[in-house]
C-alpha cells in the first residue's frame, strides 16, 4: 500500500529530481441524463491522470540532468499500481516516477 502524506495546499509542494505530481480522473458517478451508477461500477481508480507539476528532472551516469520526458498539464496513462499518495483538503495526487509514467495521452 502507497503510504499517504496531508498538505494544506497543493502549491506548498514541488517535486524533485525525476518525480511527477499527478492527479488522477475521478470514475463518473452519474450519466449525462442524471442516472447515478452504482459503486461497483465507479470503485476502480482509472489509469489515466492529468500532471500538476514535475520536477527538473535527475542526474544522468555522467551527472548531466535529463528532464522529465512530461510537463504540467499532460494527459497521461498511469500503473495501477505504486504512486504515493497525497491528501490536499479533499483532492488526492500522487508522486510518481518520471519512468513509471507510461505513455502520455496525445488529444
Amino acid at each position: 500500500m502507497a503510504s499517504q502524506a496531508t498538505f494544506k495546499s497543493i502549491k506548498s509542494l514541488v517535486p524533485l529530481l525525476d518525480r511527477v505530481l499527478v492527479q488522477r480522473f475521478k470514475p463518473e458517478t452519474k450519466t449525462s441524463t442524471g442516472i447515478f451508477l452504482p459503486s461497483s461500477t465507479t470503485n476502480n481508480p482509472l489509469n489515466e491522470g492529468t500532471v500538476i507539476a514535475t520536477g527538473p528532472g535527475a542526474p544522468n551516469k555522467d551527472g548531466q540532468v535529463v528532464p522529465t520526458q512530461v510537463k504540467t498539464g499532460d494527459r497521461v496513462l498511469l500503473p495501477s499500481w505504486g504512486g504515493n499518495a497525497i491528501k490536499v483538503g479533499e483532492e488526492e495526487y500522487y508522486l510518481f516516477k518520471d519512468q513509471e509514467i507510461l505513455a502520455k495521452i496525445q488529444e
